[in-house]
């Protein structure tokens, strides 16, 4: 039972920042609980008298569920209340702000910026931590320093998610950690300690001299010393080294990082347990040989074990810190404490209940880790470890004992192991990445060795000894760069011999969880469930879905641009896909269109229509392209599309049929308008109609594209009568769009702009914001709801969701919904 408390307060703290009605009622909730809990526990000691024994395991389960029960719920209301209070410090306008700050951490140095958190004491009532952006002109420019304060001027650049299903969640990466804003910084002014002072932080300065902040500072002097260090030796890959030895990725290069990710390798690059214990070991492997040689006696007072476990445990809290407490890191140190006390306390503890305890404790300090891939990755890395560990030590007693044939078991293990780990974290990685590297476990049979026997134990023992002697530390580093020469070496010639490459994974909700469920089939010990179950859970699986699967339509938040999702049973499509400025940089298609496909379960398009060939509806077609296939592809203007694909230019009077419900019809341009698109491109943009029948309280959406007030006059005349109840806005809500005259006479329920937080041309515009509210048409914009869906129910309802409602921390005054909305008969979830 103490595996099932230990998990449903891991379950109730991993809700954080949803709607759970059923929890909502904590007081009440615990009030009954526990009430019925004592009652419980009084029958249970009278269950020799009342029940015999069959009836009190009945009793003892339903004992153990309800206090289960019990630590879900206060997990996940302490998680809620945790939020609360970080929510309260968050920013969300873009302003420019003169600001009070102090330098505790190193900064992060990328190829075109600095990275600087900065504690920011001005702002609130007490200090708040923002992340500083500086560009990055050369390595002798002025930079924060570490333990200095600081007057800045410059921007506030709140955290900004894309708000799309499957798609990285920017503005849970700043709450997780603890970061209540960007800062652009524009101008630095440094401040004395006396001058801090009278300025009124007496209070905040008198704490920085404290000896637990003087002892953190210390440890990122200490950091930054290793990493100047680093880069003064002439070493082939500098970034690497700093990376894997303190987290730092400073030096670390864009190329290096891809390569790593094809290779599956990437995780490496995370400080975890096995960095922390090798540093440990070493220093309590030392400090024995001393203790024998100089005070032998003190073992005859402790034993040898528990006289290295305050030793051991204050290594590994060193290396914690010097690594900044990563989550890995942590997970180990939790462990290792854990397990010291416990040895004390000469107690006997599986090693399942010491990673639950181990990650109940971590949550109960820090909450928000529930929010990171590290902190799932990690500790189901743990659980598969533990897993491969239990079913060797039950092998036959008998197993070979010379050490050639130890040799061979061993490394049958490793292999073994790689496998193993590679399935069974599978479902995490799709959840988390969206894609997989099929290299991964033969890379990381011949990575983990290299990196983990040889690079990291020659690191820790050149920053140790860099403190002693430097030429040492020197030659050691060097050592660790051939090793890591050698074994790219051994990378590239994979590279060059296999098609190594990042597949994405598409597969829905409901297809992850039957895949985590057949793993724990495989996983399971042989006598538990038959494994001829495997079969019928593999079906679905391999992609035979529902052929009834309802329309949905989702306008996708894809900044200052417009990407439409259409599907219908087994038709999938797209109208327009975004695009940033420089895809080069930072690409829709990667980064929103591919990981919500992904999540969509879509490995396919049947059509896609391009309105227009703008950056911004078409500009990420050129990436995906060569990532999805896609049937069909229409446009206004001729494109180059991949050989897998047929191109058609859209035009009016194009009519398709998905099934008797679902209709598709291009209003514009007419055939004779095409030779004019070079010329009008945004003013000839197709213009796509669609029509849901038997379905209220939307069954018309007009999709404008770029289109403004003559392609709107147009319409008008050739489609008096067609009936709108969404308008996606055509420009993203330009002024010179959405007449009113355009609007009074279709006079759609819902308006739609697509834009981008804080963008430059001010879309939606003011001015046709005024004429929606003129006429009481209601407008959602992807930049306060994030992604708006359209999903038909059962019922014949289509219900409307708002991205940016399932998570508390993408909420905001702003992405309400208008009580207006609710009126015309759809309530948005």
């Amino acid at each position: 039972m103490k595996f099932l408390y230990a998990a449903a307060w891991i379950v109730g703290i991993a809700l954080m920042g949803q709607s759970v009605p059923i929890l909502n009622h904590l007081f009440y909730l615990a009030l009954i609980l526990v009430i019925v809990l004592l009652l419980l526990q009084l029958l249970q000691l009278l269950q020799l008298f009342l029940f015999k024994h069959k009836h009190a395991l009945i009793l003892q389960f339903i004992c153990g569920l309800i206090y289960s029960m019990l630590f879900l719920t206060v997990g996940y209301h302490y998680a809620q209340s945790a939020l609360q209070q970080r929510l309260a410090y968050k920013e969300t306008k873009v302003e420019d702000a003169e600001v009070i700050v102090y330098i505790a951490k190193i900064n992060q140095l990328g190829a075109e910026t600095i990275q600087q958190e900065i504690q920011v004491l001005n702002r609130h009532v007490q200090p708040v931590q923002w992340l500083g952006f500086q560009k990055r002109i050369s390595d002798e420019q002025a930079v924060l320093e570490l333990g200095k304060y600081y007057r800045l001027t410059g921007e506030i650049r709140p955290a900004h998610s894309y708000a799309v299903r499957g798609v990285f969640d920017v503005e849970q990466w700043y709450l997780q950690r603890n970061l209540m804003s960007g800062f652009k910084l524009k101008h630095i002014h440094p401040l004395s300690e006396s001058e801090i002072s009278a300025l009124g932080y007496t209070n905040y300065l008198r704490k920085q001299q404290g000896v637990l902040n003087k002892i953190q500072l210390g440890i990122e002097h200490q950091r930054l010393n290793i990493r100047h260090f680093i880069y003064s030796q002439p070493l082939s890959h500098k970034g690497l080294i700093l990376a894997l030895l303190t987290g730092d990725e400073s030096f670390l290069d864009k190329e290096t990082t891809a390569f790593f990710q094809r290779f599956g390798i990437s995780h490496l690059l995370a400080i975890s347990g096995p960095h922390v214990l090798i540093f440990a070991v070493m220093l309590c492997w030392l400090l024995q040989k001393v203790l024998n040689r100089y005070w032998p006696q003190i073992f005859l007072k402790i034993p040898r074990p528990y006289a290295l476990l305050l030793p051991f445990c204050c290594c590994v809290l060193l290396y914690c810190a010097f690594v900044g407490f990563e989550i890995p890191a942590l997970r180990t140190l939790l462990s290792c404490f854990c397990l010291s006390v416990l040895i004390w306390l000469r107690q006997k503890i599986s090693a399942l209940t010491l990673l639950l305890l181990s990650a109940s404790l971590l949550l109960l300090f820090d909450p928000f880790s529930i929010l990171s891939a590290a902190f799932w990755l990690s500790y189901g890395a743990c659980f598969v470890l533990l897993r491969i560990y239990q079913t060797t030590i039950r092998l036959d007693l008998t197993r070979p004992q010379s050490w050639q044939k130890k040799l061979v078991f061993s490394l049958k293990l490793l292999v073994e192991s790689q496998w193993k780990i590679f399935v069974a974290l599978m479902p995490l990685v799709i959840i988390f990445f969206k894609q997989v590297s099929w290299v991964s476990p033969i890379s990381n049979l011949v990575a983990i060795p290299l990196i983990s026997l040889l690079v990291v134990p020659l690191e820790v023992l050149a920053a140790f000894t860099f403190y002693l002697f430097e030429p040492l530390s020197s030659l050691l580093f060097q050592l660790a760069d051939w090793v890591l020469v050698f074994l790219l070496g051994i990378l590239n010639v994979l590279d060059e011999l296999l098609p190594i490459k990042l597949y994405a994974i598409a597969l829905n909700s409901w297809q992850v969880i039957l895949l985590i469920l057949l793993l724990i089939i495989v996983f399971m010990p042989k006598p538990s469930l038959p494994k001829s179950w495997l079969v019928l859970g593999l079906i679905p699986l391999l992609g035979f879905s529902s052929q009834n699967s309802p329309f949905e339509l989702i306008v996708l938040d894809v900044g200052q641009g417009q990407a439409v999702y259409m599907q219908h049973g087994q038709q999938h499509a797209m109208i327009d896909v975004g695009g940033s400025y420089d895809e080069s940089k930072f690409s829709v298609a990667k980064q929103i269109i591919q990981p919500f496909l992904s999540k969509q379960g879509v490995s396919q398009l049947d059509q896609l229509i391009l309105t227009h060939l703008d950056q911004d509806h078409s500009g990420s077609y050129a990436t995906l392209k060569n990532e999805l296939s896609i049937n069909q592809v229409y446009s206004n203007q001729q494109l180059d599309v991949a050989t897998t694909s047929n191109f058609n230019y859209c035009q009016q009077g194009q009519i398709w049929h998905w099934s008797e419900q679902v209709e598709i019809k291009i209003l514009s341009p007419k055939a004779n308008q095409l030779a004019q698109v070079p010329y009008q491109q945004n003013e000839l943009s197709c213009v796509v109609y669609i029509q849901v029948k038997d379905v209220q309280p939307y069954q018309y959406f007009l999709i404008m594209g770029d289109a403004g007030w003559q392609t709107e006059f147009q319409l008008l005349q050739d489609y008096p009568d067609l009936k709108v109840d969404v308008l996606v806005l055509g420009h993203h809500g330009s002024r010179h769009s959405s007449a009113y005259a355009f609007l009074k006479h279709y006079q759609p329920k819902l308006a739609i702009a697509s834009a981008g937080f804080h963008n430059r041309y001010g879309h939606p515009s003011t001015v046709t914001q005024a004429r929606l509210k003129a006429l009481n048409i209601p407008l959602l914009t992807t930049v306060e709801q994030g992604s708006i869906g359209f999903i038909v129910q059962p019922t014949g309802i289509i219900e409307l969701t708002i991205q940016r409602q399932t998570r508390q921390w993408l909420q905001s005054t702003d992405s309400v919904v208008p009580n207006a909305i609710a009126l015309n008969g759809s309530q948005p979830h």
